[in-house]
């Protein structure tokens, strides 16, 4: 087996020339509508993942979802069942149809645009790159695994038992979530819940009988109130109600109301707490005659970083300093997939992706240049714990 350093550069100086590449097929996933609800775009980007890893002759399978979108697994190296370094990202975006249309992929001033291009389309290709400089070797000591999935932008509902059972035993887990605006990548998170409730109340005309109403709009406004008034970031503790809708007409007392909001936390030990309260105020009816139901439909535990994700910290920031770049950890209060992976010990560390910003929104950008330099670190820093 060849010396580290020079496999590394082998590697490095493969991706060196795979800049145009990596940029075309952003582009081609960054042009397909991939919203969380989008089960047919989010499978057009697996099959289209897909078919890049197998001419690369790489081994992948497809899990077939009912609801969600499909989940692809990749896998090069030995055929260990334990020990595998795991890839990891989700195809999902949190954009409309008809997006993609509006607001194709586009690269100006350094900077390329599009739904989902940081968040996280360019992480995909950044995963399957490094797959690709990987398998291209054929000497490694220890598996290496890519996973693709279609639902984290609303908690992975269906793929989160996927995830789990990937990462328990993986030597390491590296998740393709953006790199920070200042090239930071993300070794703790906070948990993330979003809980969606339900309001029944009682219509009435709002002229001649007012007063037979019962408004679920109100009694949501009341537990809006409520809710908001948990947030202390002091304590790194915030609730949100970020989509609500209901009622029947302007003239119609509102007989239903519907809400989702999200819950997030640092502290393992503040959930028990925080949800009693969240459950006395969803269980409380601050106007008599209003009824409420609500279910949790999403959740992400906290990434608290362990010994071995310290460790792994810093084998990929030498990874780093070896491509002539000072990579600091930073602390983000957003949830994420590298939650199920922590929660089973596996060593993690999360925002390895290309770095960009204004996520989520219609000025979501990557530094193009990031692109290759992320991706020759990761590949980088898995030689050296591979080769």
């Amino acid at each position: 087996m060849q010396d580290s350093e020079q496999a590394a550069r082998e590697v490095t100086d493969w991706l060196a020339g795979q800049e145009t590449a990596m940029a075309n097929l952003l582009g081609r996933i960054v042009d397909i509508d991939s919203g969380s609800h989008d089960k047919p775009g989010i499978d057009r980007v697996v099959a289209t993942l897909d078919d890049f890893l197998t001419s690369h002759g790489i081994a992948t399978d497809t899990l077939p979802q009912e609801r969600n979108g499909n989940v692809l697994r990749a896998r090069i190296g030995p055929r260990a069942n334990t020990g595998a370094v795991l890839l990891s990202g989700h195809c999902d975006t949190v954009f409309p149809k008809g997006e993609a249309s509006r607001r194709p992929f586009t690269i100006r001033d350094g900077r390329a645009y599009g739904p989902g291009v940081a968040d996280m389309k360019a992480g995909l290709v950044m995963n399957c790159f490094v797959l690709a400089a990987l398998a291209r070797r054929g000497d490694l000591a220890v598996p290496v695994a890519g996973l693709f999935t279609g639902d984290e932008e609303i908690g992975s509902p269906a793929s989160k038992d996927i995830i789990r059972a990937e990462a328990r035993g993986a030597r390491a887990v590296f998740n393709a979530e953006p790199g920070r605006p200042g090239g930071e990548v993300v070794t703790g998170r906070r948990a993330c819940l979003f809980v969606h409730l339900k309001i029944t109340g009682r219509a009435a005309h709002s002229g001649a009988n007012i007063q037979a109403g019962r408004s679920a709009l109100q009694e949501l406004a009341e537990k809006i109130i409520r809710l908001h008034a948990l947030t202390d970031m002091s304590r790194n503790i915030s609730v949100n109600v970020g989509l609500a809708s209901g009622g029947q007409s302007a003239n119609t007392v509102a007989p239903d109301a519907t809400a989702v909001f999200d819950v997030r936390y640092a502290d393992p030990f503040d959930r028990a707490p925080l949800m009693q309260e969240i459950e006395h105020i969803l269980q409380s009816s601050y106007l008599p005659g209003t009824s409420t139901e609500y279910v949790v439909k999403g959740e992400f535990p906290p990434f608290a970083q362990s010994e071995g994700s310290r460790a792994l910290f810093e084998t990929y920031r030498a990874g780093a300093q070896s491509e002539g770049v000072d990579i600091k950890g930073v602390y983000t209060l957003g949830g994420a997939d590298s939650g199920f992976a922590a929660e089973t010990g596996a060593a993690t560390l999360c925002g390895t992706g290309p770095v960009g910003g204004n996520y989520h929104s219609p000025d979501e950008y990557i530094e193009m240049p990031s692109l290759l330099q992320r991706t020759s670190i990761l590949g980088r820093t898995i030689i050296t714990m591979t080769a």
